[in-house]
């Protein structure tokens, strides 16, 4: 896994440029050296509270320690935010990478939909819905598909679900969502403050997820169209 191994060499490297040995950061980390060597070297998944440990040890941000910002600092998940990700006893099976995941689209959604709400339109609201859940109804069926389960157990035929319902349905819900908003500038709508400011104030955590979504998915279609 491209994230994992990310995560292993920032971590080495991170010791590295301390300055210190593998058994002294394992002992200020509170684990033994065989475990940090496991996690240095990509054989084992750490846990949140390890992490957190990690970030607080070098003073870099999990998304920096995790591979997915170049700046140390940070402006996304905090160490508090990364523990507050997991529910209590379980981390979605013990996956940081997916709790981390998890916890940036929910709170990216959340932002989403609370922005439409103060606008409004209970077309655009709907809309929005209906888009993100065709998205995962299709996410989930594939992996339903692959673990082996009944097809049966949905009312879409299979082949269509191969051939693109979902996406049309959900290209459809777009239609709908865009013209709504149209309508709503149209009409002259008075429209939330999207600023960064009015966000992180009104959205305190949940819009550093939502910033953090939008940059990543800006990088990787702004790399793709570069190809």
């Amino acid at each position: 896994m491209a994230s994992t191994t990310a995560f292993s060499r920032t971590l080495s490297l991170l010791r590295q440029e301390r300055g210190v040995s593998q058994r002294t950061a394992a002992g200020d980390l509170g684990i033994s050296q065989a475990l940090l060597s496991h996690y240095e070297n990509g054989i084992r998944e750490p846990g949140l509270s390890f992490v957190v440990r990690a970030c607080d040890y070098y003073h870099v941000s999990a998304d920096f320690i995790l591979g997915r910002t170049l700046s140390r600092e940070g402006s996304m998940l905090t160490s508090e935010e990364v523990l507050s990700a997991a529910e209590p006893g379980n981390v979605l099976q013990g996956s940081v990478l997916a709790t981390l995941q998890s916890k940036l689209l929910s709170g990216a959604v959340g932002v989403l939909f609370g922005l439409l709400g103060k606008l409004g339109d209970k077309t655009a609201i709907n809309a929005a819905a209906e888009y993100l859940g065709d998205a995962v109804y299709q996410l989930y069926r594939h992996f339903y598909r692959s673990a082996g389960g009944n097809e049966a157990y949905f009312s879409l035929d299979p082949a269509a679900c191969t051939l693109g319902a979902a996406d049309a349905d959900r290209k459809l819900a777009e239609t709908r969502y865009t013209r709504a908003l149209r309508a709503q500038t149209a009409q002259k709508a008075e429209f939330p403050d999207l600023s960064p400011e009015a966000l992180s104030a009104g959205y305190p955590g949940r819009s550093q997820s939502l910033t953090q979504v939008l940059s990543t998915a800006d990088a990787r279609l702004s790399a793709l169209t570069q190809k």
